[in-house]
């Protein structure tokens, strides 16, 4: 989300999470002048800032800055950032995001666990995510804690059958970004609604 009339529409439909990228390599970062915009988004709805192994105290000024309510981290960031993290701002959600495949280590997982609010598991991409690519979802069968986490990776209006199977109580939220697209940053609202009144 990035553009003032998008990220209103977007909010009337009343999600649980509307994300914002901080991150200056992708397609979807969110200058400083739209950022402002987050502020008068209805406090119901949880603010995200998705950051990249970026500067701890950068992360710092822009939750401060924007009254963000959680932080998405989609990096590498170690567990000694993350608890620093957690340490400047108690009540402030942490997403840790891991890009999944067949090879994926979960046991890299346990560090984090007590830390974190939620993990998200993505599809392994060297982009750090918006590949518009699903992975296989059996591998969550590997994940043996118990911390609940976002589904993400390619999720698209033809998955939500399939995701109305999914009997994993940890799966607590579906994270939908470029399917759900006109370009990068623009949601297509219809679809979204669309998407919402199948899975409710």
């Amino acid at each position: 989300m990035k553009f003032a009339a998008n990220i209103a529409a977007v909010a009337s439909l009343q999600p649980d999470y509307l994300g914002f990228i901080f991150y200056a390599a992708s397609p979807r970062f969110i200058s400083d002048v739209s950022a402002e915009l987050i502020k008068y988004i209805p406090s119901e709805i949880k603010t995200v800032g998705v950051f990249v192994d970026e500067d701890l105290e950068v992360v710092k000024k822009k939750v401060n800055l924007y009254q963000l309510k959680a932080v998405q981290l989609h990096g590498n960031e170690s567990v000694e950032y993350v608890k620093a993290l957690k340490d400047f701002a108690q009540d402030i959600e942490v997403i840790k995001a891991f890009g999944l495949d067949e090879d994926f280590d979960f046991a890299v997982l346990n560090a984090y666990q007590d830390l974190v609010d939620y993990f998200l598991f993505d599809t392994k991409t060297k982009a750090h995510g918006g590949s518009g690519k699903t992975f296989d979802w059996k591998i969550l069968e590997n994940y043996k804690l118990n911390k609940p986490f976002f589904l993400s990776g390619g999720i698209d209006l033809e998955h939500a059958a399939a995701i109305a199977e999914i009997k994993d109580t940890r799966l607590y939220a579906l994270d939908i970004n470029s399917k759900f697209e006109v370009e990068p940053g623009v949601k297509d609202v219809e679809k979204v609604k669309a998407f919402i009144h199948i899975l409710s």
